[in-house]
């Protein structure tokens, strides 16, 4: 039954993305639809990172791991390298845990 699930999944997944690349001619939007395409793209990533960011389990992270967030936001809006950043983030949430901060 599992199986069946994930491949009926996956077909979904394909078929859903053959139909973009199929009807991409086929389908014109007007121009105030394709002007805010992009920028409907960037608030969804914002949510999604703001969700993980702020939520475990349903419920408040606690404080720790949006202040590791910021701290790896303002070094990447920095252009510190990648590596830097994700150490500087993960070790700051780990420092607040084991200081006791929540």
């Amino acid at each position: 039954m599992l199986i069946a699930v994930i491949l009926a999944l996956a077909l979904g997944t394909y078929a859903f993305r053959l139909a973009g690349v199929v009807l991409r001619d086929r389908l014109v939007l007007p121009d105030e639809v394709s002007r805010l395409l992009p920028m409907a793209a960037a608030t969804l990533l914002a949510a999604l990172a703001a969700t993980a960011a702020l939520t475990e389990a349903g419920a408040f992270a606690g404080v720790a791991r949006p202040v590791g967030v910021l701290v790896g936001a303002v070094l990447a809006w920095r252009r510190a390298p990648f590596v830097v950043v994700v150490v500087a983030a993960a070790g700051t949430a780990a420092l607040l845990r084991l200081l006791g901060v929540p």
